[in-house]
């Protein structure tokens, strides 16, 4: 005899002569986002529980699971409950179905049961939809942590072939080569504290300043609006600002304690769209005989050709007696504006 199985507001069911501990096992499943339907061999209900949004057909005398699944999924459903015979193995199955809001994912257990007087193929649906979207989610996310990955070698790659290419010995390579490593370390840093999202401007160029000059508030002047660099834009502008604040801590104005560097930020155009110019502006002192503060060799090729190539832009570079001036125009799917 089948019992009648009332579904409240809340999901829970309760049956006729239902036992406290029956109630208390159906609030469980209910909770953990698990249905099963019990029918006999011919398909008739002996109980259910829990069945409700695509699966509330089962809840009817004959329902059919069978018609819930289509093509392939189908095919393996009706093939595993055909084969769940007394004295068989459970089976489990992870199939797709449709439903009001989209797909729906669920594990399907079968297992031939006999309980007292009643036997037949327990179905237990699990539905694992949101499992499914974590994994995509993950999965996506490897892939892109791959792909960053494989794009931070490469830079890794071509700044060591370049730094060994210039340098005039084992040490000037090590110092040179550590450096600018370092530059990209600091750069990484911000762009994964951020949730790869980026790294603010501002943020990038104090970092990149601390560790030749000190507290950077006493060095450098920033006007302008702060702007949040894409990763890409992060990593190669780090670069950028690393080259500069090398040249300008051996032989410019943070050696010579001039005035204060100015970073600077101003609206620009590229190719008709809107982009942004990312200026560094040094004065030099004019001590006579002073040497002109100049990139030279490969800090040169990041700054002029390495840098604005990476991230589809454009730059100037020019330095004499008495000034260095980058600028660096980017376009703008490289950055955002940052309120205030």
């Amino acid at each position: 005899m089948r019992q009648t199985v009332t579904q409240a507001a809340d999901g829970t069911e309760t049956a006729d002569n239902e036992h406290p501990v029956e109630r208390v096992l159906r609030t469980v499943l209910a909770r953990s986002g698990t249905a099963f339907r019990f029918q006999r061999d011919d398909g008739g209900l002996i109980t259910a529980h829990n069945l409700s949004g695509p699966l509330a057909s089962l809840t009817e005398e004959f329902g059919d699971a069978r018609l819930l699944f289509q093509a392939e999924a189908g095919e393996s459903f009706r093939s595993a409950l055909g084969a769940t015979l007394p004295g068989t193995d459970p089976r489990s199955l992870e199939l797709d179905m449709a439903a009001s809001d989209g797909t729906r994912s669920y594990r399907v257990d079968l297992e031939w049961l006999e309980a007292g007087d009643h036997k037949g193929v327990l179905l237990v649906f699990t539905d694992i939809s949101d499992t499914r979207h974590r994994e995509k989610v993950l999965k996506t996310l490897l892939r892109e942590l791959s792909h960053r990955s494989k794009n931070l070698m490469a830079i890794i790659q071509g700044i060591a072939t370049q730094t060994a290419r210039q340098a005039q010995s084992l040490e000037i390579f090590l110092t040179q080569f550590r450096g600018r490593l370092h530059s990209l370390s600091r750069s990484q840093d911000l762009v994964t504290d951020s949730s790869w999202r980026g790294a603010d401007l501002f943020e990038l160029v104090d970092q990149q300043m601390t560790a030749y000059a000190g507290d950077a508030s006493t060095v450098l002047r920033r006007d302008g609006r702060d702007i949040r660099l894409s990763p890409n834009a992060a990593l190669h502008v780090g670069l950028a600002l690393h080259e500069l604040i090398v040249n300008s801590a051996s032989e410019g104005a943070l050696a010579a304690g001039t005035p204060p560097v100015r970073l600077s930020t101003r609206p620009s155009t590229l190719r008709d769209l809107p982009a942004m110019d990312i200026v560094w502006h040094e004065e030099r002192g004019k001590a006579e005989g002073a040497d002109v503060a100049e990139a030279r060799g490969f800090a040169r090729t990041v700054l002029e050709r390495v840098v604005p190539t990476a991230v589809g832009g454009t730059a100037t570079y020019g330095a004499d007696s008495d000034l260095v001036e980058y600028r660096l125009t980017i376009p703008g799917n490289e950055y955002e504006e940052l309120p205030g």
